[in-house]
């Protein structure tokens, strides 16, 4: 039966670290203490109040499907949003609620990719961005990307690597898995390079708020072109409500919509009611201390690697996670992970997962646990690189 499936579907490929976590859950199941870095999920559950208005959404009976675009008291509180985090006017009929942040990608290149088509992409980068693209028949070309440009595309990679086929490019701004930014000058440039190849700007913009030491800036605010696909998962901490945003010019709006109503019909309707409350004085607050305690992760894990050995060549300035060069260790990244969950318990992701530029000798830590278990983390780890055979 398996010659029946697509060719899509085979192309598409599985997430590596799934195979690591199964085992690190084996192991857990077994009775080991497992310390979890390989998910890009927050620990922390979703806050309080948004919990009480989802609550209150179901008493109230808000479980039917809403317009495909979304609430509109929704839509209009995240382009109140704009106004008060970036000095945006929004227009709310240009925001669509979409199923995740992957909702919005999905809108985006059903939208914007022909067949035979490509975006450029950073290489490492979010691994289902490509895949969405091949789901449309379309195709990644993944530019591989450094420490000497913070692992970002620069208008001279895109001059160097459009063709006849490119329509666009994706970045992500912070990047995972590198945490990197584009700042205004760069999101700029970008946008200048695109247009004069007829190219479309497309923005990952679903880890902001979650920065340290400044603010992200949105393409938005030098492109009012741009698409911007955007989350209530990692920042407003809403992973398993299912629920983020695109922002798109006012003349794909139409067509947009025509998409959702075909592929999801709406976002899940509790999820919406309850995000609501996200933007609450008492909410925000809430999430502000949490990304004051990233900040005192990421300041504390990221010395601590470079110290055993870890090149991490940049800084990472928001989202959650650290790339690091295993190169002075010697072996590959999958090896190196499976070692470190077999003899210390210590779960992270090799970089197959994210690319294939020098994917083999990277791999990505998630500070999404506390400060406590990162220390006993990073304690192991000193330990297991004693033992560690390439």
């Amino acid at each position: 039966m398996a010659s029946y499936y697509s060719a899509r579907s085979r192309a598409i490929e599985p997430f590596h670290v799934m195979a690591l976590l199964a085992r690190a859950n084996e192991l857990q199941a077994m009775g080991h203490d497992v310390i979890h870095l390989e998910i890009g999920e927050p620990d922390f559950t979703t806050a309080a109040p948004i919990v009480a208005a989802g609550q209150a959404a179901l008493a109230d009976g808000h479980t039917r499907y809403t317009a495909a675009r979304g609430l509109p008291r929704l839509r209009e509180a995240i382009a109140h949003f704009y106004t008060q985090r970036y000095r945006l006017s929004i227009d709310p009929e240009r925001i669509l609620i979409t199923p995740g942040g992957s909702g919005a990608l999905l809108l985006a290149s059903s939208l914007l990719v022909d067949p035979g088509k490509h975006w450029l992409l950073a290489d490492p980068g979010y691994p289902c961005n490509r895949h969405f693209l091949r789901l449309v028949e379309g195709a990644a070309q993944l530019v591989p990307v450094g420490p000497e440009v913070r692992y970002q595309l620069t208008p001279e990679l895109v001059a160097r690597h459009w063709d006849k086929d490119s329509v666009g490019a994706l970045v992500a701004s912070p990047a995972n898995p590198t945490g990197t930014l584009l700042h205004r000058d760069e999101l700029a440039a970008l946008s200048t390079a695109l247009k004069e190849r007829g190219g479309h700007l497309v923005v990952d913009e679903i880890y902001h708020g979650l920065t340290y030491g400044t603010d992200a800036a949105s393409v938005l605010e030098v492109d009012d072109d741009a698409f911007v696909l955007n989350s209530f998962s990692k920042y407003f901490g809403m992973t398993g409500w299912r629920l983020g945003w695109l922002v798109a010019p006012p003349s794909a709006v139409p067509e947009l919509e025509k998409l959702a109503q075909n592929l999801y019909i709406s976002a899940p309707s509790m999820a919406q009611h309850a995000a609501l409350a996200c933007f609450e004085p008492q909410t925000l607050a809430i999430l502000e201390e949490r990304r004051a305690e990233f900040r005192r992760r990421r300041d504390f894990l990221l010395p601590a690697l470079r110290e055993l050995g870890f090149r991490i060549a940049v800084e990472p300035e928001g989202a959650f996670y650290l790339y690091a060069d295993i190169g002075a260790f010697g072996g590959d990244a999958f090896a190196f992970c499976r070692h470190f969950i077999e003899t210390e318990h210590v779960a992270f992701t090799p970089g197959l997962d994210f690319g294939r530029h020098l994917a083999g000798q990277h791999v990505r830590f998630a500070y999404t646990q506390s400060l406590e278990r990162l220390e006993q983390a990073v304690e192991r780890i000193a330990r297991g690189l004693r033992t560690w055979q390439p």
